[in-house]
This record gives C-alpha cells, structure tokens and sequence, in this order.
C-alpha cells in the first residue's frame, strides 16, 4: 500500500476512534455524577485536564497576546455553561438521548452563523433542521408520546448554548494567528476554575468528592480528562492540519451513532418504536444538513462578501470544536 493512503486509513482510523470515544462520553459521565455532585465532577475533569495540558502550555503562553489570552477567557466561561447545561442533563436523562439531542449542534450552529451574517442557507437545510428537530420529540416521547423531560430540555440547551461556543470562536479567532493549543488550555483552565469556585455553593467540593471516588469512578473521571479531552483534541488538531476540513467533519459527524450505539448496547437503554423513529430522523437530520451546509460554503467560497472578505464561517466549525 501506498505510503500516502496508509497514511490516510491512520487519519481515518483515528478519527472515526475519536467520534467513538465522543460519542461514549454520555454514558461515561452518566455513571459518574449525580445531581448533587454535577459541579465537583466537573472541577475534577477540567483540574486534570488543565494539568495535563499545562507542560506543553507554559510556553505557548508567554507568547500569548492580551485578545488571546481574553477570547480563551471567554469561550471558557461559555463552555463552562455548556458543560452545566449538558451535565445536569446527562442525571436526567438516558445516555442515548444526550448523545443524539446534542448532535442538533449541527444544525443549529449554521442557522445561528446565517442570523448573524444574513447569508441564508438553502431551503432544503431547514428541511433537514426541521427533520431533526421532529427526531428529537420522537426520541423523547420513548415508548410513548409525552413531554420531554427535564434532561431533554437541558440537553437541547447545551446543544444551542454550543452553538453559540461555535460561532464566538470563530468570530473571535478567524484570520487571527491565535494558538488552537493556547485557546484550548485558556478553556479548560477558566472552566476549571469557575466549577472549582462553585462546587462548595453548588453541593459537594471538588476535595470532597474526590476523596469519595472509588476506583472505578476514577476511571471513568480520568478516561473523560485524558482520552475524551485530551487524546481527542491532539487527534483533531492533527488531523485537520494533514487532510481536509470536509473529511475530518464527515468523520466527527458519526458522533451521534456511537452515542447510540454505546447507550443501547453498554449503557442498557431501550428505544421503542417511536424513540427508535426518532434516532434514525436526527442521525439523519443532521447529516442531510451538515452536507447541505458544507457544499453552500464550498459553493460561495469563491464569491467574496461586500467588504472583501470570505465567508466566515469553515465548514468544519460544526465538529472541530467539540467543547469535550
């Protein structure tokens, strides 16, 4: 096999291993937090995922500019809000329902990124939008239909909250000679510090329940600090720099698969026929979208906007910042 395409089946292979790990970090987290112990295990998580970053940090730092170092500042107060959003979610809710209900990022992110610039998408994105959306109530009505639940609502939130996380990051970073690494630890530590300040208000402290974990839950906490965060962002990082945006996003995208997969096969959940329904309606959904979306941008690249300026928005931005 040709040296080029070995290297191309690692990328694939590696990128499809990080959408599975994604998508296995609902049932992760679901197994450890309890709603009283939310905010603990999330100073936890980003504690150790701010001191495993910080060697290679330190001197990226100093080089580091004051809008730098205060965009990290802020998306990390934001993906703060997502991580509460989504946390709080996973105690009320099945595994398989937050991995899928967070896979609408993918269409929401573009419809936020349209409002903002005014650039509409095609009508058949919001076919797909809608698609998914339909997906969600099925999803959420199980084995019958009834409201969603409170996990449902808050999981919905953090989806729209990372939309959000998105579409600030690449307003505030695009064609800025900013450091993904720099930002990326700027996150992790500002988020770290806010859910190490809150966690005596919110309940447990971080020292307290640390003491509390037995071993298995310390797996569990370090495979989402090490291997969903950190193993995760160097595979991205990487592989965005040596293959194409498209490719790695298309890859990522099977998130919401794993998830499922991994709630119904380890985590024991049961979709009915309705909730059954509504998983295929997101997975599809949302992928009918994704591709919509990317082939507009790809198909407007060339048309520059009124001020001389590309589109904004990457088309891989719906999955290269996954805030775990």
């Amino acid at each position: 096999m040709p040296k080029g395409q070995s290297r191309a089946g690692l990328i694939d292979l590696l990128l499809l291993l990080v959408a599975a790990v994604w998508g296995s970090t609902y049932l992760a987290a679901k197994e450890l937090v309890t709603p009283a112990t939310v905010v603990a295990v999330l100073a936890l998580r980003f504690l150790v995922t701010a001191v495993a970053m910080l060697p290679l940090a330190v001197r990226r730092l100093r080089g580091a500019g004051r809008d730098e170092i205060v965009t990290g500042t802020l998306l990390g107060l934001i993906l703060a809000v997502i991580f509460l959003f989504e946390t709080f979610g996973i105690a009320h809710t099945t595994a398989t329902n937050a991995g899928l209900i967070i896979s609408l990022t993918i269409v929401m992110t573009p419809l936020l990124e349209s409002a903002v610039s005014r650039s509409w998408l095609p009508a058949r994105f919001f076919l797909a939008a809608a698609m998914a959306v339909a997906g969600v109530a099925l999803l959420a009505s199980g084995s019958g239909l009834h409201a969603p639940t409170l996990g449902d609502w808050l999981i919905l939130a953090a989806a729209a909250v990372r939309a959000v996380h998105i579409t600030v990051m690449h307003r505030r970073s695009a064609r800025k000679s900013y450091d993904s690494f720099t930002l990326t630890f700027l996150q992790m530590a500002t988020a770290a510090a806010l859910f190490c300040l809150a966690g005596p208000l919110a309940g447990d402290s971080a020292p307290a329940l640390a003491a509390r974990l037995g071993p298995m839950q310390w797996v569990d906490l370090l495979y989402l600090a090490l291997i969903c965060t950190v193993f995760a962002f160097f595979v991205q990082m990487w592989a965005v720099r040596t293959t194409s945006p498209s490719r790695v996003s298309l890859l990522l995208g099977t998130e919401p698969v794993w998830a499922l997969l991994v709630g119904v096969l380890l985590g024991g959940d049961h979709l009915g026929p309705y909730g059954a329904a509504g998983a295929a309606l997101i997975i599809i959904g949302a992928g009918w979208g994704q591709r919509i979306e990317r082939r507009h941008r790809e198909g407007t690249a060339g048309h520059p906007e009124p001020d001389g300026e590309s589109p904004d928005h990457d088309p891989a931005d719906t999955q290269l910042a996954h805030p775990a």
